[in-house]
């Protein structure tokens, strides 16, 4: 037979149990941030990147180091070589070549003289093939692309490389690591960039003068958190985009590749920085 005295010697008071349950919670909470946010779900891109730039720390990420096409996103490095490298004011008259590539627009024609300044925005707002060709033209297109290539491994995008201008080539591959290095890159020290992604309006005269829209196709172009950056489509490449966002006083990085739904996919990304 028990005695009483024996069995509250044996249990726990209830002061110490909820101790014992503090300390449990406490164990537990450490271990969850110690594996960081949870891994949004229902995502179809194959990679994706959440970074915020301040500080470089990476908030999601799926398969960051792995490459893949990127299609029109390549426009971001040529705008950058560009920039950096070409009389913004210098005009250039349209060869049969420059007006190769598909996806072009009515108001670029042969014959045409038009401002490299003027063949960026095409490029950026409308994301103009032939544009993005052309630009090449005011240094060599081989020379160009060099220096595409070059600029990459001089930020560091080890896992990046560029055959044309524009993307048409499904060979341009980068991984959202390294594209979120090239965001970081344009935000401080080419927010120009940035400005002409986000643009409406910007026209040029067609052959018979009747002034014609470059529709921006960026779907975020008028979000009031968008910073700038780039989408792209191939069927290689499906649907990618990086871009910057301005997310509860945050800058923040959002790359995805491979996307059913590039759209959807960042959306859902910037609502799970936002909740996290």
């Amino acid at each position: 037979m028990v005695s009483a005295g024996t069995a509250n010697a044996v249990t726990p008071t209830v002061a110490q149990q909820i101790q014992a349950l503090q300390q449990e919670i406490a164990r537990l909470q450490a271990l969850l941030a110690e594996m960081g946010p949870a891994q949004p779900q229902n995502i179809s891109a194959e990679s994706y990147l959440v970074v915020d730039i301040s500080n470089n720390s990476v908030v999601f990420q799926k398969n960051a180091s792995k490459a893949y096409p990127i299609a029109s996103v390549t426009k971001l490095m040529n705008a950058v070589v560009t920039l950096e490298n070409v009389d913004m004011s210098q005009s250039i008259t349209l060869t049969e070549p420059m007006l190769k590539p598909d996806g072009g627009s009515p108001a670029l024609f042969l014959g045409l003289k038009v401002s490299a300044n003027n063949l960026l925005k095409a490029m950026l707002i409308q994301s103009t093939n032939d544009a993005a060709e052309s630009l090449t033209y005011f240094l060599g297109r081989a020379k160009f692309i060099s220096l595409m290539n070059k600029k990459a491994q001089e930020l560091g995008m080890k896992n990046t490389h560029y055959y044309d201008p524009h993307g048409l080539n499904p060979k341009n591959h980068s991984t959202v690591s390294d594209l979120a290095k090239l965001l970081a890159y344009i935000y401080k020290n080419h927010p120009e960039i940035l400005e002409i992604t986000k643009v409406n309006g910007f026209q040029l005269p067609s052959p018979t003068g009747e002034l014609l829209t470059f529709k921006n196709l960026n779907a975020f172009s008028e979000n009031p958190d968008f910073i700038g950056g780039k989408s792209g489509y191939l069927p290689e490449a499906k649907q990618s985009m990086a871009s910057l966002f301005n997310i509860n006083g945050k800058t923040i990085a959002v790359v995805v590749l491979k996307s059913t739904d590039r759209k959807a996919d960042t959306l859902q990304l910037i609502d799970q920085f936002k909740n996290r």
